[in-house]
Formats: structure tokens, C-alpha cells, sequence
């Protein structure tokens, strides 16, 4: 081979190299670009996810009870009211479970229901309307098939607040609101020995907010409307508000005691440690 050859072929060699080296770049180069298209993807998928988690982390119970066949006529507005709220939250995001004249089975089964549908960090709230009352210092929704001569007829046949408040606590539930709309001067109390007017204060457990429809201890007497002044004015606040709930719930407070002239004084309590709210957003942060 002479010299001339010789050079030809290094050349060779060389093009040879720096086309492969080209290659080998192209090849990192479009795995890098699909490595790139892969994370972006699992990217996607996760906040797809997380806003899928989002959605369905608001969850309610509306109870609304009014045929009692120890009642003197039923009981129109908790119905109205629970399916008038009942559209709402579902507006407002929430995954809801609405029950209308329920028995004790009914409600029980409703909580479970609930309690299978919390999952930690949960936005979870609780309706009731109908009768409501209180036995040793303890609040209780009443069933409409409820049997009750006595006051330890309401411990067994009522649902106390506090047990469902309980269960959003241990199944790890970030945020639990409650509207009680259930003060009324209810059928049974001539027939207890002695008994308390109205509901009783409720235990607020931590990161919680409570509206009760008047002050414990005091009866608000139902209005001629379509639906409760309290959930009336509830309606109106959640629709006009882009706040957190504890300033829906305070506002909702102050607009029936002004419709009522004072005479319903709504109670809110509120051991919240954040701004939830119940618009597409959890928190003020969200």
C-alpha cells in the first residue's frame, strides 16, 4: 500500500467514525426526547390524577326527614331543603348522598355508607333536617319510624351528631361540616318527665365547623316558606360567596337572625385550623 492509499484510508476511517458518532447522538438524542415525552406524560397522567382525587374528596350526607307519624301534619321544608342543598353541593363539587324519610336502617346504613367513602384528608359535611332532640346533654336526629315514650327511647332510636362526627374523625377526614337544621318544638317532649327546649351544645371536634339552626337550648318555629329560613339564606350565601365556608356559615348566621327579627339566632362553632371552601378550590390555598 503506498502513501496515497494509506491516506484515503485514514480519511476513510475518520468519516466513517464521525458519521457513527453522529448517529450515536441522534439515537441519545431521540431517547432523551422520549424519556422527555415519557415523564411529561406520567406528569400529565399524575396531576390528571391528583384533580381526579380532588373532585371526588368532597363528600356529604343530606338528611332530610318530614313524614313522623307522631307529629300533628309533616314536616314540608327538611324535604325541600335537602334536595334544594343536595343540588348545590353537587354544583359545588361534592359527591353527595341525600336520604329522604329515613327509618333508623336508613340512617344507620347512610353512615356507613359515608364512612366507606372518607378518605383521609377529606372535605366531608353532614345535613340533617326534621326533629331533633337533646338527652343528656347530647344532640339527636330523629328517625321518622322512631318509637318514642321516653327518654332513653331517643338514646336507642336517635342518631346522636356527635357519633357521625366520630366516624369523619376516625376514618382520618381533614375538614367536617355540619348544618343541623332540626331545633324544632318536637312531638315527644310531653311525654318525658323532664325535658331541655331545643338541641344541646355539640362537642366540635378538631378541624371542624358546625351551624346548628338556633342557639341550644332555644326552638325556632318553622316559616311559611318553600324552604327553612336557615337553609334559605344557607343557598343564598353559598351561591353569592367565594369565601371559605366559615365566613358562609357566619354570614348564613347573621342573615337569619336579621329575617327573624332576632327571634332565630342561628349557633355556629368552629374549631377550624384552615379557610376550606366549597367551591372548585379545598382551601384558600387550593
Amino acid at each position: 500500500m503506498n502513501v496515497r492509499q494509506l491516506c484515503i484510508s485514514r480519511r476513510s476511517i475518520s468519516v466513517a467514525a464521525a458519521l457513527a458518532g453522529m448517529v450515536s447522538l441522534a439515537i441519545g438524542a431521540h431517547a432523551a426526547l422520549n424519556m422527555r415525552a415519557l415523564d411529561a406524560a406520567k406528569a400529565i397522567s399524575t396531576e390528571q390524577s391528583d384533580s381526579a382525587a380532588k373532585k371526588t374528596s368532597r363528600i356529604a350526607l343530606v338528611i332530610g326527614n318530614g313524614h313522623y307519624p307522631d307529629a300533628s301534619a309533616p314536616l314540608v321544608q327538611p324535604i325541600n331543603d335537602a334536595r334544594a342543598l343536595t343540588a348545590a353541593l353537587r354544583g359545588k363539587g361534592f359527591d353527595v348522598d341525600v336520604v329522604e324519610d329515613a327509618s333508623k336502617d336508613d340512617m344507620s346504613r347512610a353512615v356507613a355508607r359515608l364512612k366507606s367513602r372518607i378518605k383521609p384528608d377529606s372535605v366531608v359535611m353532614l345535613f340533617f333536617g326534621g326533629y331533633g332532640v337533646q338527652v343528656g346533654r347530647e344532640s339527636y336526629m330523629i328517625p321518622v319510624d322512631a318509637a318514642i315514650w321516653k327518654e332513653s327511647d331517643v338514646r336507642r332510636d336517635g342518631l346522636s351528631v356527635e357519633s357521625v362526627l366520630d366516624v369523619m374523625k376516625e376514618q382520618g377526614a381533614r375538614a367536617k361540616l355540619v348544618v343541623i337544621d332540626a331545633s324544632r318544638r318536637n312531638p315527644y317532649e310531653r311525654r318525658f318527665r323532664t325535658f331541655s327546649h331545643g338541641l344541646a351544645p355539640i362537642n366540635v371536634p378538631d378541624n371542624a365547623l358546625i351551624l346548628s339552626s338556633a342557639t341550644p337550648g332555644k326552638v325556632a318555629d318553622d316559616s311559611r316558606g318553600q324552604y327553612s329560613v336557615l337553609v334559605s339564606e344557607l343557598l343564598n350565601n353559598l351561591n353569592a360567596q367565594s369565601a371559605g365556608v366559615e365566613t358562609v356559615f357566619n354570614k348564613t348566621r347573621v342573615a337569619v337572625s336579621r329575617a327573624s327579627d332576632g327571634a332565630q339566632v342561628p349557633s355556629v362553632s368552629s374549631s377550624l385550623l384552615e379557610d376550606v371552601r366549597v367551591g372548585s378550590s379545598e382551601n384558600a390555598g387550593g
